[in-house]
């Protein structure tokens, strides 16, 4: 039994908020237990440096530009935008997400936060962003067919010569043994059988984290060759793929008027 794609939203968001009412910053960076609100911050800074500012010195947005993080979460991020974007549209499925992230950046008067429905960039106009970016999030989604959905979407409000970097799981491999993956098989199908209860109590029984039960959490692999062509059919030109084939897959695009020609032709 599949979940049916319009029940894909609500279940993405009942997911997220029960995280993050659990432990929001736990849920949007797991390698760490012990974040402080400083410690969480700073990871985001750390990350804004290692992971886009290269790449925005390679591929320069308008100095009046604005940005939209698909995926903000509580914000791990989104003050390092704030402090480089004229306004920063965060988006995140998860109500309780953005209240904890609202929480952590009052005062920050350049971020408009939405909840998003889980299944595209509705209420968001087109042709209206200078960058996007979208880190830990498309990994998650239960099914290659949505990941292609928002690249789609992510073209679609792009300005002409926008630039979009987005993360994705670029391989089906499992970093784990036999074991884990029956495991986690067991514990998933449960899961998309609509057996929710079930699914977290069995990973529990089993001494796993029942939050992370489930397609929004493992989400599926993205070949990169997929991501090119959503791409490419959406208007997009690719810059840069970095990590092709790792779980750490990352894409580069601009939205290019070259790139509709050459598509109609």
């Amino acid at each position: 039994m599949k979940i049916a794609p319009t029940n894909f939203g609500e279940i993405m968001r009942q997911d997220w908020d029960e995280r993050a009412r659990k432990d929001a910053f736990y849920y949007i960076a797991s390698w760490r237990k012990d974040w402080s609100e400083d410690s969480f911050l700073q990871s985001g800074e750390n990350d804004y440096q290692s992971l886009v500012a290269d790449i925005l010195e390679r591929h320069p947005p308008p100095s009046d530009a604005m940005m939209l993080e698909l995926g903000c979460g509580a914000g791990r991020m989104t003050r390092s935008f704030a402090q480089r974007f004229k306004r920063v549209i965060a988006f995140d499925i998860s109500s309780e997400m953005l209240d904890r992230a609202k929480t952590l950046h009052a005062g920050v008067g350049n971020i408009v936060w939405t909840q998003g429905n889980g299944v595209d960039l509705s209420g968001i106009p087109s042709a209206s962003v200078d960058f996007i970016f979208s880190y830990l999030v498309l990994q998650h989604l239960p099914s290659q067919a949505l990941a292609g959905s928002y690249i789609g979407e992510i073209l679609r409000v792009l300005v002409e010569g926008g630039i979009c970097l987005f993360q994705f799981n670029g391989t089906h491999e499992k970093n784990m043994n036999w074991q884990g993956r029956a495991t986690w098989g067991l514990v998933d199908s449960l899961w998309a059988f609509g057996l929710k209860r079930a699914s977290r109590f069995v990973a529990k029984l089993l001494g796993f984290d029942p939050e992370m039960a489930g397609n929004t959490w493992h989400g599926v692999g993205i070949k990169s060759e997929y991501v090119a062509k959503a791409v490419r059919q959406n208007d997009g030109k690719i810059l840069e793929f970095l990590g092709a084939g790792t779980p750490m897959a990352w894409c580069c695009a601009i939205k290019s008027a070259e790139s509709k020609v050459s598509r109609k032709t």
